[in-house]
Protein backbone atom coordinates (compact mmCIF):
# COMPACT_ATOMS: atom_id res chain seq x y z
CA UNK A 1 0.00 0.00 0.00
CA UNK A 2 1.34 3.38 -1.13
CA UNK A 3 2.10 5.82 1.81
CA UNK A 4 2.45 9.69 0.92
CA UNK A 5 3.49 12.01 3.11
CA UNK A 6 2.48 16.16 3.41
CA UNK A 7 1.90 19.35 5.94
CA UNK A 8 -1.56 18.54 5.45
CA UNK A 9 -4.12 16.54 3.86
CA UNK A 10 -7.09 17.57 2.05
CA UNK A 11 -9.70 15.39 1.83
CA UNK A 12 -12.47 16.53 -0.88
CA UNK A 13 -12.04 18.66 -3.96
CA UNK A 14 -14.99 20.96 -4.13
CA UNK A 15 -14.88 24.66 -3.70
CA UNK A 16 -14.06 24.34 0.28
CA UNK A 17 -11.18 22.03 -0.42
CA UNK A 18 -9.62 23.99 -3.51
CA UNK A 19 -9.77 26.64 -1.16
CA UNK A 20 -8.22 25.33 1.53
CA UNK A 21 -5.33 24.09 -0.61
CA UNK A 22 -4.49 27.43 -2.04
CA UNK A 23 -4.45 28.93 1.19
CA UNK A 24 -1.65 26.11 2.52
CA UNK A 25 0.27 26.79 -0.57
CA UNK A 26 0.50 30.01 -0.68
CA UNK A 27 1.64 30.04 2.98
CA UNK A 28 4.62 27.85 1.65
CA UNK A 29 3.26 24.60 3.18
CA UNK A 30 3.14 21.12 1.24
CA UNK A 31 -0.56 19.59 0.30
CA UNK A 32 -2.18 16.15 -0.76
CA UNK A 33 -5.30 16.98 -2.43
CA UNK A 34 -8.18 14.34 -3.10
CA UNK A 35 -11.16 13.97 -5.37
CA UNK A 36 -13.61 11.19 -6.10
CA UNK A 37 -14.86 12.40 -9.02
CA UNK A 38 -12.77 13.67 -12.49
CA UNK A 39 -13.37 17.05 -11.98
CA UNK A 40 -12.06 19.71 -8.91
CA UNK A 41 -14.67 22.03 -7.79
CA UNK A 42 -17.74 19.97 -6.38
CA UNK A 43 -20.72 22.10 -6.59
CA UNK A 44 -19.35 24.56 -9.33
CA UNK A 45 -18.60 21.65 -11.82
CA UNK A 46 -18.81 18.26 -11.05
CA UNK A 47 -22.43 18.78 -9.46
CA UNK A 48 -22.86 21.38 -12.35
CA UNK A 49 -24.59 24.46 -10.30
CA UNK A 50 -23.85 27.93 -11.47
CA UNK A 51 -23.02 29.83 -8.44
CA UNK A 52 -25.34 31.63 -6.14
CA UNK A 53 -23.84 34.53 -4.88
CA UNK A 54 -24.97 37.93 -2.26
CA UNK A 55 -26.43 40.65 -4.79
CA UNK A 56 -23.32 42.37 -4.01
CA UNK A 57 -21.02 40.05 -5.31
CA UNK A 58 -19.06 42.69 -7.70
CA UNK A 59 -18.45 44.96 -4.64
CA UNK A 60 -17.76 43.46 -2.10
CA UNK A 61 -18.92 40.12 0.57
CA UNK A 62 -16.31 37.28 -0.98
CA UNK A 63 -12.97 36.22 -0.78
CA UNK A 64 -10.50 38.32 -2.83
CA UNK A 65 -9.58 34.27 -4.48
CA UNK A 66 -13.42 33.77 -4.70
CA UNK A 67 -13.57 37.18 -6.63
CA UNK A 68 -10.05 35.38 -8.83
CA UNK A 69 -12.05 32.14 -9.95
CA UNK A 70 -14.82 34.15 -10.81
CA UNK A 71 -12.68 36.60 -13.44
CA UNK A 72 -11.00 34.04 -14.12
CA UNK A 73 -14.41 32.18 -15.71
CA UNK A 74 -15.09 35.26 -17.05
CA UNK A 75 -11.65 35.97 -18.64
CA UNK A 76 -10.98 32.53 -19.81
CA UNK A 77 -14.55 33.33 -22.10
CA UNK A 78 -12.85 36.17 -23.64
CA UNK A 79 -9.87 34.64 -24.44
CA UNK A 80 -11.25 31.23 -26.00
CA UNK A 81 -15.03 31.71 -26.90
CA UNK A 82 -16.11 33.59 -29.92
CA UNK A 83 -17.81 36.00 -28.20
CA UNK A 84 -19.87 39.38 -29.80
CA UNK A 85 -18.11 42.32 -29.24
CA UNK A 86 -21.20 43.46 -27.33
CA UNK A 87 -20.69 40.71 -25.21
CA UNK A 88 -16.82 40.87 -24.53
CA UNK A 89 -17.00 44.53 -23.31
CA UNK A 90 -19.55 44.01 -20.79
CA UNK A 91 -17.50 44.66 -17.63
CA UNK A 92 -19.65 41.78 -15.77
CA UNK A 93 -20.06 39.14 -18.39
CA UNK A 94 -22.51 36.96 -17.66
CA UNK A 95 -22.37 33.72 -20.19
CA UNK A 96 -25.47 32.30 -19.44
CA UNK A 97 -27.51 34.95 -18.92
CA UNK A 98 -29.20 33.24 -16.02
CA UNK A 99 -31.33 34.70 -13.81
CA UNK A 100 -29.95 32.87 -10.41
CA UNK A 101 -26.25 34.25 -11.01
CA UNK A 102 -24.70 37.23 -12.16
CA UNK A 103 -21.68 34.86 -13.53
CA UNK A 104 -23.82 31.45 -15.13
CA UNK A 105 -21.47 29.16 -17.41
CA UNK A 106 -20.69 26.10 -18.25
CA UNK A 107 -18.78 23.80 -15.61
CA UNK A 108 -15.89 22.90 -17.60
CA UNK A 109 -14.83 26.64 -17.66
CA UNK A 110 -14.77 26.42 -13.89
CA UNK A 111 -12.32 23.33 -13.80
CA UNK A 112 -10.18 25.15 -16.43
CA UNK A 113 -9.79 28.19 -14.14
CA UNK A 114 -9.26 25.60 -10.67
CA UNK A 115 -6.52 23.95 -12.80
CA UNK A 116 -5.09 27.01 -13.37
CA UNK A 117 -4.43 28.16 -10.02
CA UNK A 118 -3.25 24.96 -8.85
CA UNK A 119 -1.01 24.91 -11.46
CA UNK A 120 1.98 26.13 -10.19
CA UNK A 121 1.85 24.23 -7.06
CA UNK A 122 1.83 21.32 -9.08
CA UNK A 123 4.91 22.11 -10.90
CA UNK A 124 6.85 22.81 -7.96
CA UNK A 125 5.92 19.32 -6.46
CA UNK A 126 4.22 20.99 -3.30
CA UNK A 127 0.57 19.86 -4.62
CA UNK A 128 0.18 16.62 -5.36
CA UNK A 129 -3.65 15.82 -6.65
CA UNK A 130 -4.96 12.54 -6.38
CA UNK A 131 -8.14 11.63 -8.41
CA UNK A 132 -10.34 9.76 -8.78
CA UNK A 133 -10.02 8.61 -5.16
CA UNK A 134 -12.42 8.69 -1.99
CA UNK A 135 -12.18 7.98 2.01
CA UNK A 136 -12.57 4.94 3.21
CA UNK A 137 -10.72 4.56 6.86
CA UNK A 138 -8.65 6.64 9.20
CA UNK A 139 -6.57 5.54 12.47
CA UNK A 140 -6.80 8.29 15.24
CA UNK A 141 -4.62 8.64 18.33
CA UNK A 142 -7.08 9.84 21.17
CA UNK A 143 -8.25 13.31 19.81
CA UNK A 144 -5.38 13.03 16.64
CA UNK A 145 -5.71 11.93 13.07
CA UNK A 146 -2.25 10.12 11.81
CA UNK A 147 -3.41 8.87 9.02
CA UNK A 148 -6.38 8.48 6.10
CA UNK A 149 -6.72 5.49 3.88
CA UNK A 150 -7.87 6.25 0.20
CA UNK A 151 -9.69 3.91 -2.04
CA UNK A 152 -9.72 4.29 -5.84
CA UNK A 153 -13.03 5.06 -7.20
CA UNK A 154 -13.04 2.20 -9.72
CA UNK A 155 -10.49 -0.16 -8.46
CA UNK A 156 -11.05 -0.64 -4.77
CA UNK A 157 -8.05 -2.49 -3.89
CA UNK A 158 -5.63 0.91 -5.30
CA UNK A 159 -5.34 2.30 -1.89
CA UNK A 160 -3.21 4.86 -0.21
CA UNK A 161 -2.62 6.41 3.20
CA UNK A 162 -2.18 10.15 4.08
CA UNK A 163 0.22 10.80 6.53
CA UNK A 164 -0.44 14.88 7.62
CA UNK A 165 0.19 17.10 10.18
CA UNK A 166 -3.43 18.47 9.79
CA UNK A 167 -6.43 17.05 8.20
CA UNK A 168 -9.22 18.59 6.37
CA UNK A 169 -12.72 17.32 5.39
CA UNK A 170 -13.41 19.06 2.71
CA UNK A 171 -15.96 16.09 1.33
CA UNK A 172 -19.28 16.80 0.27
CA UNK A 173 -21.01 14.76 3.06
CA UNK A 174 -18.35 15.29 6.00
CA UNK A 175 -16.72 11.74 4.92
CA UNK A 176 -14.15 12.12 7.55
CA UNK A 177 -16.11 12.54 10.24
CA UNK A 178 -17.44 9.30 11.15
CA UNK A 179 -14.05 7.41 9.72
CA UNK A 180 -12.17 9.44 12.61
CA UNK A 181 -14.72 9.52 15.18
CA UNK A 182 -15.05 12.86 15.51
CA UNK A 183 -19.12 13.99 17.10
CA UNK A 184 -20.76 15.06 14.53
CA UNK A 185 -25.00 15.77 14.09
CA UNK A 186 -26.95 15.23 11.08
CA UNK A 187 -30.75 16.08 9.99
CA UNK A 188 -33.03 18.55 11.86
CA UNK A 189 -32.29 18.94 15.81
CA UNK A 190 -34.95 19.64 18.24
CA UNK A 191 -36.21 22.98 19.09
CA UNK A 192 -35.17 22.31 23.06
CA UNK A 193 -31.49 22.06 21.63
CA UNK A 194 -31.16 24.97 19.29
CA UNK A 195 -34.38 27.49 20.15
CA UNK A 196 -35.39 27.68 16.71
CA UNK A 197 -37.98 28.97 15.91
CA UNK A 198 -38.22 26.95 12.67
CA UNK A 199 -37.34 23.63 14.40
CA UNK A 200 -39.42 20.54 15.26
CA UNK A 201 -40.01 19.52 19.05
CA UNK A 202 -37.58 16.53 18.46
CA UNK A 203 -34.68 15.95 16.59
CA UNK A 204 -35.10 14.35 13.48
CA UNK A 205 -31.57 12.72 12.03
CA UNK A 206 -32.33 11.44 8.77
CA UNK A 207 -35.06 14.43 7.97
CA UNK A 208 -31.87 15.88 5.65
CA UNK A 209 -32.33 18.87 2.28
CA UNK A 210 -33.50 16.74 -1.13
CA UNK A 211 -30.32 15.95 -3.03
CA UNK A 212 -30.74 16.71 -6.72
CA UNK A 213 -28.75 15.10 -10.13
CA UNK A 214 -28.38 17.97 -12.14
CA UNK A 215 -28.42 17.96 -16.20
CA UNK A 216 -27.98 20.23 -19.17
CA UNK A 217 -30.31 20.79 -22.32
CA UNK A 218 -30.07 22.27 -25.91
CA UNK A 219 -33.51 22.57 -27.84
CA UNK A 220 -32.08 21.64 -31.29
CA UNK A 221 -34.00 20.53 -34.60
CA UNK A 222 -34.86 16.63 -34.11
CA UNK A 223 -35.97 14.15 -32.04
CA UNK A 224 -33.53 13.71 -29.16
CA UNK A 225 -36.06 11.62 -26.88
CA UNK A 226 -34.17 9.41 -24.15
CA UNK A 227 -35.11 6.13 -23.83
CA UNK A 228 -37.91 5.86 -21.38
CA UNK A 229 -36.44 5.54 -17.96
CA UNK A 230 -37.38 1.78 -15.70
CA UNK A 231 -38.78 4.17 -12.97
CA UNK A 232 -40.79 6.27 -15.37
CA UNK A 233 -44.45 5.78 -14.20
CA UNK A 234 -43.40 5.66 -10.72
CA UNK A 235 -42.02 9.14 -11.13
CA UNK A 236 -45.14 10.06 -13.62
CA UNK A 237 -47.57 9.24 -10.77
CA UNK A 238 -45.54 10.90 -7.64
CA UNK A 239 -47.03 13.16 -5.52
CA UNK A 240 -45.67 15.00 -2.30
CA UNK A 241 -48.48 15.70 -0.21
CA UNK A 242 -47.51 19.77 0.31
CA UNK A 243 -46.81 20.00 -3.84
CA UNK A 244 -50.27 20.84 -5.49
CA UNK A 245 -50.03 18.57 -8.17
CA UNK A 246 -47.66 15.48 -9.40
CA UNK A 247 -43.65 16.39 -8.92
CA UNK A 248 -43.89 16.19 -12.54
CA UNK A 249 -45.48 19.12 -13.54
CA UNK A 250 -45.02 22.74 -13.81
CA UNK A 251 -47.09 23.43 -10.94
CA UNK A 252 -45.53 23.47 -7.05
CA UNK A 253 -45.03 25.54 -4.36
CA UNK A 254 -43.27 29.13 -4.17
CA UNK A 255 -40.49 28.55 -2.00
CA UNK A 256 -40.76 32.02 -0.45
CA UNK A 257 -44.99 32.38 0.09
CA UNK A 258 -45.63 28.42 0.06
CA UNK A 259 -48.54 29.55 -2.18
CA UNK A 260 -48.73 26.78 -5.30
CA UNK A 261 -47.54 28.55 -8.58
CA UNK A 262 -47.45 27.52 -12.23
CA UNK A 263 -43.67 28.05 -13.53
CA UNK A 264 -43.68 28.85 -17.33
CA UNK A 265 -40.91 27.00 -19.83
CA UNK A 266 -40.19 28.61 -22.92
CA UNK A 267 -36.73 27.16 -24.84
CA UNK A 268 -34.47 29.85 -26.39
CA UNK A 269 -36.45 32.80 -25.95
CA UNK A 270 -35.20 36.05 -27.80
CA UNK A 271 -34.23 37.91 -24.93
CA UNK A 272 -31.39 40.44 -24.23
CA UNK A 273 -29.04 38.78 -22.30
CA UNK A 274 -27.57 42.21 -21.03
CA UNK A 275 -31.17 42.96 -20.03
CA UNK A 276 -31.15 39.80 -17.52
CA UNK A 277 -31.16 41.13 -13.36
CA UNK A 278 -29.67 38.51 -11.76
CA UNK A 279 -30.80 40.27 -7.97
CA UNK A 280 -32.67 37.60 -5.55
CA UNK A 281 -33.08 40.58 -3.71
CA UNK A 282 -36.01 41.08 -6.16
CA UNK A 283 -36.77 38.43 -8.18
CA UNK A 284 -35.74 35.10 -7.61
CA UNK A 285 -35.21 34.29 -11.42
CA UNK A 286 -37.52 31.21 -11.63
CA UNK A 287 -40.02 31.88 -13.05
CA UNK A 288 -39.65 31.12 -16.75
CA UNK A 289 -37.24 27.74 -16.04
CA UNK A 290 -35.55 27.75 -19.17
CA UNK A 291 -33.53 31.22 -17.90
CA UNK A 292 -33.48 30.26 -14.63
CA UNK A 293 -30.31 28.41 -14.66
CA UNK A 294 -28.83 29.19 -18.31
CA UNK A 295 -25.12 28.40 -18.84
CA UNK A 296 -25.56 29.33 -22.44
CA UNK A 297 -26.64 32.21 -23.95
CA UNK A 298 -26.59 31.81 -27.13
CA UNK A 299 -26.88 35.50 -28.20
CA UNK A 300 -23.42 36.35 -26.05
CA UNK A 301 -21.73 34.23 -28.61
CA UNK A 302 -21.43 35.52 -32.39
CA UNK A 303 -23.94 34.24 -34.96
CA UNK A 304 -23.88 30.49 -35.44
CA UNK A 305 -21.52 29.65 -32.55
CA UNK A 306 -24.08 27.80 -30.52
CA UNK A 307 -27.38 26.62 -32.21
CA UNK A 308 -29.31 26.63 -29.02
CA UNK A 309 -28.46 28.32 -25.28
CA UNK A 310 -27.86 25.67 -22.76
CA UNK A 311 -29.92 25.27 -19.44
CA UNK A 312 -28.85 23.96 -16.65
CA UNK A 313 -31.66 21.84 -14.81
CA UNK A 314 -31.39 22.54 -11.22
CA UNK A 315 -35.75 23.15 -10.59
CA UNK A 316 -37.74 21.53 -7.91
CA UNK A 317 -39.05 18.58 -9.79
CA UNK A 318 -35.30 17.22 -9.53
CA UNK A 319 -35.57 17.05 -5.83
CA UNK A 320 -35.11 13.53 -4.32
CA UNK A 321 -37.46 13.27 -1.47
CA UNK A 322 -37.39 9.24 -0.95
CA UNK A 323 -34.57 8.80 1.69
CA UNK A 324 -31.98 10.67 2.98
CA UNK A 325 -27.89 9.78 0.97
CA UNK A 326 -26.17 10.36 4.48
CA UNK A 327 -25.89 7.67 7.37
CA UNK A 328 -28.48 4.84 6.12
CA UNK A 329 -27.10 1.62 4.84
CA UNK A 330 -29.29 1.98 1.40
CA UNK A 331 -27.58 5.29 0.09
CA UNK A 332 -26.47 3.91 -3.00
CA UNK A 333 -29.97 2.58 -4.13
CA UNK A 334 -30.80 6.23 -2.96
CA UNK A 335 -28.87 8.28 -5.22
CA UNK A 336 -29.39 5.46 -8.36
CA UNK A 337 -32.68 6.36 -7.44
CA UNK A 338 -32.40 9.82 -7.70
CA UNK A 339 -30.34 9.72 -11.04
CA UNK A 340 -33.71 7.82 -12.83
CA UNK A 341 -36.23 10.69 -11.12
CA UNK A 342 -33.65 13.34 -13.07
CA UNK A 343 -33.24 10.92 -16.73
CA UNK A 344 -37.81 10.83 -16.07
CA UNK A 345 -38.26 14.33 -16.02
CA UNK A 346 -36.29 15.22 -18.85
CA UNK A 347 -38.15 12.23 -20.70
CA UNK A 348 -41.53 13.69 -19.41
CA UNK A 349 -39.88 16.79 -20.94
CA UNK A 350 -39.60 15.51 -24.22
CA UNK A 351 -42.33 13.46 -24.30
CA UNK A 352 -45.47 14.54 -22.04
CA UNK A 353 -44.68 18.32 -20.23
CA UNK A 354 -47.92 20.37 -21.34
CA UNK A 355 -46.67 23.00 -23.64
CA UNK A 356 -48.12 26.90 -23.53
CA UNK A 357 -48.92 26.16 -27.12
CA UNK A 358 -51.22 23.34 -26.27
CA UNK A 359 -48.69 20.89 -27.27
CA UNK A 360 -46.97 18.11 -25.54
CA UNK A 361 -43.89 17.53 -24.97
CA UNK A 362 -40.38 18.97 -26.39
CA UNK A 363 -38.36 16.27 -28.18
CA UNK A 364 -36.31 18.68 -29.63
CA UNK A 365 -34.75 18.63 -26.35
CA UNK A 366 -31.39 17.04 -26.15
CA UNK A 367 -29.08 16.09 -23.17
CA UNK A 368 -25.76 17.39 -23.31
CA UNK A 369 -23.62 15.17 -21.16
CA UNK A 370 -20.55 16.52 -23.06
CA UNK A 371 -21.53 19.66 -20.92
CA UNK A 372 -22.07 17.81 -17.39
CA UNK A 373 -19.04 15.12 -18.21
CA UNK A 374 -21.24 12.42 -16.67
CA UNK A 375 -21.48 8.95 -17.99
CA UNK A 376 -24.90 8.72 -18.32
CA UNK A 377 -25.28 12.52 -19.19
CA UNK A 378 -26.17 13.63 -16.09
CA UNK A 379 -23.89 15.92 -13.74
CA UNK A 380 -21.34 13.75 -12.26
CA UNK A 381 -22.21 13.62 -9.03
CA UNK A 382 -25.26 14.82 -6.93
CA UNK A 383 -25.69 18.17 -5.62
CA UNK A 384 -25.66 17.78 -2.08
CA UNK A 385 -27.21 20.58 0.05
CA UNK A 386 -26.77 19.00 3.68
CA UNK A 387 -23.62 17.54 5.00
CA UNK A 388 -22.70 15.85 8.42
CA UNK A 389 -22.03 18.57 10.61
CA UNK A 390 -18.75 18.53 13.11
CA UNK A 391 -20.11 19.57 16.85
CA UNK A 392 -17.80 22.52 17.24
CA UNK A 393 -17.22 25.04 19.46
CA UNK A 394 -19.62 27.30 18.22
CA UNK A 395 -22.85 26.63 16.52
CA UNK A 396 -25.07 29.02 14.54
CA UNK A 397 -28.60 29.05 14.64
CA UNK A 398 -31.39 30.50 12.93
CA UNK A 399 -31.90 33.51 15.73
CA UNK A 400 -28.12 34.27 14.78
CA UNK A 401 -29.37 35.55 11.91
CA UNK A 402 -33.18 35.67 10.71
CA UNK A 403 -34.16 38.75 9.50
CA UNK A 404 -37.87 38.06 11.47
CA UNK A 405 -35.69 37.75 14.71
CA UNK A 406 -32.88 40.40 15.02
CA UNK A 407 -34.61 42.87 12.92
CA UNK A 408 -32.20 46.01 11.99
CA UNK A 409 -29.44 44.66 14.36
CA UNK A 410 -28.36 42.55 11.79
CA UNK A 411 -27.04 39.31 11.82
CA UNK A 412 -24.56 38.26 15.11
CA UNK A 413 -21.33 39.65 14.78
CA UNK A 414 -18.30 37.38 16.09
CA UNK A 415 -15.04 38.44 17.81
CA UNK A 416 -13.51 35.72 15.92
CA UNK A 417 -15.06 36.20 12.53
CA UNK A 418 -12.92 34.46 9.81
CA UNK A 419 -15.10 35.61 6.65
CA UNK A 420 -19.05 36.60 5.72
CA UNK A 421 -21.66 35.21 3.70
CA UNK A 422 -25.09 35.94 2.37
CA UNK A 423 -27.85 33.71 1.17
CA UNK A 424 -31.53 33.16 2.30
CA UNK A 425 -32.22 30.31 5.00
CA UNK A 426 -32.94 28.25 2.08
CA UNK A 427 -34.30 24.87 2.70
CA UNK A 428 -35.41 22.41 0.11
CA UNK A 429 -37.90 19.75 0.46
CA UNK A 430 -36.43 16.70 2.72
CA UNK A 431 -36.52 13.03 3.40
CA UNK A 432 -38.89 14.08 6.55
CA UNK A 433 -41.62 15.47 4.58
CA UNK A 434 -40.85 18.81 5.02
CA UNK A 435 -42.23 21.69 2.55
CA UNK A 436 -39.70 24.51 1.48
CA UNK A 437 -38.26 26.67 4.41
CA UNK A 438 -37.08 29.75 3.22
CA UNK A 439 -35.78 32.63 5.94
CA UNK A 440 -34.78 36.40 5.26
CA UNK A 441 -31.79 36.49 6.48
CA UNK A 442 -28.80 39.02 7.46
CA UNK A 443 -25.55 39.54 5.81
CA UNK A 444 -23.81 36.60 8.51
CA UNK A 445 -19.98 36.23 9.68
CA UNK A 446 -18.66 33.22 10.16
CA UNK A 447 -17.28 32.66 13.31
CA UNK A 448 -13.84 30.91 13.74
CA UNK A 449 -15.41 28.73 16.73
CA UNK A 450 -17.90 26.51 13.95
CA UNK A 451 -14.27 25.32 11.72
CA UNK A 452 -13.10 24.08 15.47
CA UNK A 453 -14.49 20.33 16.01
CA UNK A 454 -15.19 20.30 20.32
CA UNK A 455 -12.78 17.66 20.49
CA UNK A 456 -10.46 16.36 17.59
CA UNK A 457 -7.10 18.70 17.68
CA UNK A 458 -5.52 18.63 13.94
CA UNK A 459 -9.40 17.81 11.91
CA UNK A 460 -10.43 20.74 10.78
CA UNK A 461 -13.94 20.94 8.52
CA UNK A 462 -13.79 23.10 5.26
CA UNK A 463 -17.21 22.03 3.31
CA UNK A 464 -20.44 22.17 4.45
CA UNK A 465 -19.75 20.14 7.64
CA UNK A 466 -19.02 23.17 9.94
CA UNK A 467 -20.82 23.77 12.95
CA UNK A 468 -24.19 25.40 11.68
CA UNK A 469 -27.62 23.71 12.13
CA UNK A 470 -30.02 21.84 9.44
CA UNK A 471 -31.59 24.95 9.01
CA UNK A 472 -28.57 27.72 8.76
CA UNK A 473 -26.64 25.26 6.72
CA UNK A 474 -29.55 26.06 4.45
CA UNK A 475 -27.59 30.04 4.45
CA UNK A 476 -24.20 28.75 4.91
CA UNK A 477 -24.11 25.74 1.60
CA UNK A 478 -23.63 28.14 -1.14
CA UNK A 479 -20.54 28.28 -3.04
CA UNK A 480 -18.51 31.86 -1.96
CA UNK A 481 -19.17 30.81 1.68
CA UNK A 482 -17.82 27.14 1.09
CA UNK A 483 -14.85 28.83 -0.61
CA UNK A 484 -14.27 31.06 2.28
CA UNK A 485 -14.86 28.62 4.88
CA UNK A 486 -11.94 26.75 3.21
CA UNK A 487 -9.95 29.03 3.00
CA UNK A 488 -9.98 30.22 6.32
CA UNK A 489 -9.56 26.44 7.47
CA UNK A 490 -6.35 25.99 5.42
CA UNK A 491 -4.94 29.10 6.34
CA UNK A 492 -5.76 28.01 10.07
CA UNK A 493 -3.75 24.89 9.17
CA UNK A 494 -0.96 26.91 8.40
CA UNK A 495 -0.71 29.31 10.94
CA UNK A 496 -0.89 26.65 13.45
CA UNK A 497 2.30 24.77 11.74
CA UNK A 498 3.93 28.32 11.49
CA UNK A 499 3.32 28.87 15.29
CA UNK A 500 3.54 25.63 16.84
CA UNK A 501 0.16 25.64 18.49
CA UNK A 502 -3.61 24.09 17.58
CA UNK A 503 -6.47 25.50 16.12
CA UNK A 504 -7.93 25.72 20.33
CA UNK A 505 -5.50 27.53 20.63
CA UNK A 506 -6.03 30.02 18.48
CA UNK A 507 -9.62 30.39 19.42
CA UNK A 508 -8.70 30.82 22.68
CA UNK A 509 -6.11 33.24 23.12
CA UNK A 510 -6.31 36.58 21.81
CA UNK A 511 -3.04 37.57 20.57
CA UNK A 512 -2.94 34.42 18.13
CA UNK A 513 -6.45 35.11 16.80
CA UNK A 514 -5.90 38.57 16.12
CA UNK A 515 -2.44 37.26 14.34
CA UNK A 516 -4.00 35.16 12.50
CA UNK A 517 -7.28 37.53 11.64
CA UNK A 518 -4.35 40.00 10.00
CA UNK A 519 -3.43 36.95 7.58
CA UNK A 520 -6.69 36.23 6.25
CA UNK A 521 -7.46 39.84 5.64
CA UNK A 522 -3.99 40.63 4.47
CA UNK A 523 -5.14 37.49 2.07
CA UNK A 524 -7.80 39.27 0.76
CA UNK A 525 -10.41 37.92 3.65
CA UNK A 526 -13.03 40.33 4.40
CA UNK A 527 -14.30 40.04 7.86
CA UNK A 528 -17.08 41.98 8.00
CA UNK A 529 -20.11 43.55 5.80
CA UNK A 530 -20.51 46.94 5.16
CA UNK A 531 -24.46 48.64 6.32
CA UNK A 532 -25.75 46.59 4.17
CA UNK A 533 -29.48 45.33 5.00
CA UNK A 534 -30.48 41.63 4.54
CA UNK A 535 -33.19 40.02 1.85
Amino acid sequence: MVEISADAAVVGGGLGGVAAALALLRAGRTVILTEEHDWLGGQLTSQAVPPDEPSWVEQFGVTASYRALREGIRRYYRDHYPLTERARAQRELNPGAGHVSRLCHEPRVAVAVIEAMLAPYRGSGRLRVLQPYRPVGAEVDGDRVTSVRLAHRDHDADQVVLHASYVLDATETGELLPLTGAEYVTGFESQSETGEPSAPAEAQPLNMQAVSVCFAVDHVDGDHTIDRPASYDFWRAYEPPFWGDKLLSWRCPNPRTLAIMERSFTPNPDDDPQLVQADQRVNPGDANLWTFRRIAARRNFTQGAYASDIALVNWPMIDYLEGPVIDVPDADRHLAAARELSLSVLYWLQTEAPRHDGGTGYPSLRLRGDVTGGADGLAQAPYIRESRRVRALTTVTEQDLSVAIRGDKGAVSYHDSVGVGMYRIDLHPSTGGDNYIDVACSPFEIPLGALIPQRMTNLLPACKNIGTTHITNGAYRLHPVEWNVGEAAGALAAFCLDQATTPHAVHADGRLLADYQHRLVRDGVEPRWPDVTGY
